[in-house]
């Protein structure tokens, strides 16, 4: 693409524009700001709705008040702590981060890729894209130099495998063929928000698993027919070498063939320990013998978060000590450390989002607002696919000029989960009409935080790749994967399939 062309221009605007956004910390206290300002101003002139499951009468509260500004001052490390996503993430990111350290989550993407043949590089690639969301940041930096090289080496053009790389790991991100951190974050934050029209329904991390599985499998063939026939052949025949140094192994294949039978068998048994713990006759701990229908498996989805952390931490472990990434149990905990200190900067703003939240909740702000929508939104009389997509829109919209998916949801969730439930939307449908929102972009925003990251390991294969290159790379991708999201909330909420396991995509606590 020409450095001088319009389509440039209007993209270093855009790239000039987002690097002007201020940091989510600064956001969150400019949301706190307005947010005092607004129950301060919904306080005087008397802002209340009729709660529709009590009959009470809500009204706004200044954070302005003595009561709640004690609050804000007493309860400070509590309002930190009960923050929900805080400890979730925290305890899966134990296990996840010796998983990383020690190589397994690299060694399963690489050894996944091998004995692919050339016509069904695209859709494995793919595939492979969609199941890394449990590695984090490892899937960048791993499978898209791999996924350029693997298509060099087969006579393709290696953007084409940095592209469908790209899609599966950043622009399909609401899909998830298999539940993890990033579930057990979001629906944490969708659970705090449903808790303020009162006791929160029961949430678990595999509440969107049906829905985002479904979403990972139909994008299979659709960005394998975008790739191959939109983006590969607009970039013509490679024929240059690939450049030095672009994939090493972290172990010799026998020690890495060793490592993953091992962490393999590990998997197995901590799966089996878990049913056992579920099914077993007469000693069932994670069954709730005294609840009947999908509540009985109420302790078993709250184990998962355990479960995960147990799986990564042990598999990790064990390939660890198969290649020789992990020595002794120091190395362990050093690998722990190391993971939870990559989580500073979402531990500085959960403290600020927990206290967004919990403000919010202290004014009445987020119930009085949800239910006068929720009546005005009915009145529209508006069909819940409709209402669905127009969050979807808004959600993709923001992740234009916003990265963090979860900084997002924290701020919208306290206004959108509850209003949704009181017109029949179950919290689960609402967190992946986000979900599937937020992803379309990300891989075409220069804000994004990991679009700089594969833009370098393009300019590897060729200096001049630049900002509007990458995004004209991309776009194709993000069209189709948008369209397609945008028609299966449609068809999900007008079918009213359940969304995941216990979770239906509507709610049982519509407006009288």
């Amino acid at each position: 693409m020409p450095a001088n062309s319009k389509t440039q221009k209007w993209l270093d605007r855009v790239e000039r524009w987002g690097n002007a956004l201020p940091d989510p910390v600064f956001i969150f206290l400019g949301l706190i700001a307005l947010l005092v300002a607004v129950s301060v101003a919904a306080a005087q002139l008397g802002w209340s709705a009729v709660h529709p499951v009590t009959g009470a009468t809500l009204t706004a509260s200044s954070l302005l008040s003595a009561e709640n500004v004690r609050k804000l001052l007493t309860l400070m490390p509590e309002t930190m702590a009960d923050f929900p996503p805080l400890g979730l993430i925290l305890v899966v990111m134990l296990g996840a981060a010796v998983a990383e350290r020690s190589g397994l989550f690299t060694a399963l993407m690489t050894r996944a890729m091998r004995g692919v043949s050339n016509r069904f590089l695209s859709p494995a690639i793919f595939l492979i894209g969609l199941l890394s969301h449990q590695a984090a940041d490892a899937a960048y930096v791993v499978l898209i130099p791999l996924a350029a090289i693997i298509f060099a080496a087969a006579g393709r053009h290696p953007f084409a495998g940095i592209a469908i790389a790209y899609a599966g790991i950043s622009g399909a991100f609401a899909a998830n063929l298999l539940p993890g951190q990033f579930d057990v974050l979001m629906l944490g934050i969708t659970k705090s928000a449903a808790a303020l029209l009162g006791p929160a329904p029961m949430l678990n991390p595999l509440g969107n698993w049906y829905f985002t599985a479904a979403l990972g499998l139909i994008l299979i063939p659709i960005t394998w027919l975008v790739n191959d026939r939109i983006v590969e052949p607009r970039l013509g025949v490679w024929t240059d070498p690939p450049p030095e140094g672009d994939m090493e192994d972290i172990a010799d294949p026998a020690s890495q063939r060793k490592g993953l039978r091992r962490a393999g068998i590990a998997a197995l048994v901590i799966a089996l320990a878990f049913a056992v713990l579920a099914l077993w006759p007469g000693y069932s701990p994670l069954i709730d013998a005294g609840a009947t229908g999908p509540a009985r498996l109420e302790p078993f989805y709250s184990s998962l978060v355990a479960g995960f952390m147990l799986l990564f931490l042990v598999c990790g472990w064990i390939y660890g000590a198969a290649v020789g990434t992990v020595r002794s149990h120091r190395d362990v905990v050093k690998m722990m450390t190391e993971g939870l200190a990559t989580m500073t900067p979402f531990l500085v703003i959960a403290f600020f989002a927990a206290h967004f939240i919990a403000m919010f909740a202290w004014s009445n702000l987020g119930p009085v607002m949800a239910i006068n929508g929720a009546d005005w939104l009915r009145a529209q009389q508006l069909a819940t696919p409709v209402m669905l997509i127009l969050l979807l829109l808004m959600s993709s919209v923001f992740d234009l000029v916003i990265g963090s998916a979860s900084a997002k949801w924290s701020a919208m969730a306290p206004i959108v989960v509850p209003m949704l439930m009181l017109l029949g939307v179950s919290p689960e449908m609402t967190t992946a009409a986000y979900r599937m929102g937020d992803s379309i972009f990300n891989i075409v925003t220069p804000v994004a935080s990991n679009f700089v990251l594969v833009l370098v390991l393009a300019q590897r294969w060729r200096a001049d790749f630049g900002v509007g290159s990458l995004i004209a790379l991309m776009l194709p991708f993000s069209i189709a994967i948008g369209l397609t999201g945008l028609c299966l909330v449609g068809l999900w909420t007008g079918l009213e399939l359940p969304v995941g396991p216990g979770a239906p995509a509507t709610y049982a606590m519509p407006l009288p």
